[in-house]
């Protein structure tokens, strides 16, 4: 966050202004009944942060503007975001003699009438690794991004996403941004919202003051959690939602602190200490270890619920992938167990808890067979247990809750046939990840 800006005026009457001009697109009057949104895992968020930290230790300690760090980071997310099936855009623009960039990512469908934006700037001082600032939002950002593929969501509206640089000299990438987007363009976008610092280790919660529909959105959530919030004062327009709101769009986001200090008021509402809500503040201390995991957590699920409310929509899941195993493997009579192996690869992170086992297995009689779905790790889940039935074969999908498991690696369905007079062979293997 950049704290040379100088400070917004007639905070109140612009919001009105905005709200009588018809800008506030965002009311839910008009939208749809809303679909939750999923948990955003925290450690996935974490994850995030811990190779933002690895991209600034290996390139001089930061992820400044013009630096290789910061280029670094702007290869990481897209990749991510690449792989999760988004358009993605790599804007350039100039600023202190030195080439920035801003990413743009677009999912694809929804309404392109009425866009639904979220940020973060992506870039650190030259001090420090800037996980805080502002690693964490930029975490936040991304994993929501990933969780919109995850679940399939569709929205009413279009969905963008966007990760600034250059935002601590200036706003400058999100100036340019904005400033290079045709008026035409300008007016589809039916609102913006910032996450600039949302895992101060002293945190608070603090909820941007514009938009009403937005500001009201995130103060309904923290509400269920029981967690209160107040204004946010501290860097009250100086971070890039300033730029989207000097251009006529609704704009809101969430803080927890930077270097002003908590009052004691403050720690009976929230905890911690009266210090500085981030010590490490432009700092070279600003690193993994300069997060608090409560507020990181809390308001990650803060710009999912924002992101699907603020949207509406339905999730349908998308085609889910497949591997298979077709090769005819024999199976003794009142023999050995024998396998038919499926490699699976590019599935990112555990198996879910609804993995689709399709078994095609010809034999004389099902009721003499054991088949187990065995994982690479050495698990065992049993999906045909001697369990009777008529004298044919084994055609059948199963629904094995693997999700302990590691996706990737070689998957077998492992089959014996435990009395004589038998014989078969499996046909076929088919394991769907959805």
């Amino acid at each position: 966050m950049k704290f040379s800006v100088p400070r917004r005026a007639a905070a109140l009457s612009a919001v009105a202004a905005l709200a009588l001009a018809g800008f506030t697109g965002v009311s839910a009057n008009a939208a749809p009944a809303a679909v939750a949104a999923p948990d955003i895992p925290l450690a996935n968020v974490k994850q995030h942060l811990t190779d933002l930290q690895s991209i600034a230790s290996a390139n001089g300690g930061n992820r400044a503007h013009g630096r290789t760090g910061y280029k670094a980071s702007i290869d990481f997310v897209k990749a991510k975001l690449d792989a999760a099936g988004y358009t993605t855009t790599v804007q350039q623009f100039t600023s202190s003699g030195a080439t920035g960039y801003n990413l743009i990512a677009d999912w694809p469908g929804g309404d392109p009438n009425q866009v639904l934006m979220a940020g973060a700037h992506l870039d650190s001082v030259t001090s420090g690794a800037g996980i805080n600032d502002n690693g964490s939002g930029s975490a936040a950002v991304l994993e929501t991004a990933l969780a919109v593929s995850r679940a399939g969501f569709q929205p009413t509206k279009h969905l963008r996403f966007g990760w600034w640089g250059a935002e601590e000299l200036g706003l400058v990438g999100s100036k340019y941004y904005v400033n290079n987007l045709p008026s035409a363009e300008r007016s589809k976008v039916s609102g913006y919202l910032n996450f600039d610092m949302i895992g101060s280790p002293n945190p608070g919660y603090f909820v941007y003051d514009d938009d009403p529909t937005i500001e009201q959105t995130f103060k309904d959530y923290f509400a269920g959690l029981g967690v209160p919030t107040e204004i946010e004062t501290e860097g009250d327009g100086r971070s890039d939602h300033a730029s989207f709101k000097n251009v006529g769009i609704p704009v809101g986001g969430l803080f927890t602190g930077a270097s002003r200090v908590k009052s004691s008021a403050q720690v009976q509402k929230w905890g911690g200490t009266a210090t500085a809500f981030d010590r490490c503040y432009h700092s070279s201390c600003d690193s993994t270890s300069n997060i608090n995991d409560t507020a990181l957590d809390r308001n990650s699920d803060a710009v999912a619920h924002a992101i699907w409310t603020l949207s509406a929509g339905t999730t349908t899941p998308p085609p889910g992938k497949v591997f298979e195993n077709t090769a005819d493997v024999s199976i003794p009579d009142n023999g050995a167990a024998v396998t038919s192996t499926a490699n699976v690869t590019g599935i990112t992170g555990n198996a879910p808890s609804t993995l689709k086992v399709d078994v095609n297995i010809v034999h004389t009689y099902r009721g003499d067979l054991v088949v187990d779905l065995v994982a690479p790790d050495g698990s065992v889940y049993n999906v045909h247990n001697l369990s009777g039935g008529s004298a044919d074969n084994i055609v059948q999908t199963y629904t094995v809750n693997a999700s302990s498991e590691v996706a990737n690696g070689a998957w077998k369905l492992r089959v014996q046939d435990k009395a004589a007079q038998d014989t078969g062979y499996i046909n076929s293997f088919k394991l769907t990840f959805p």
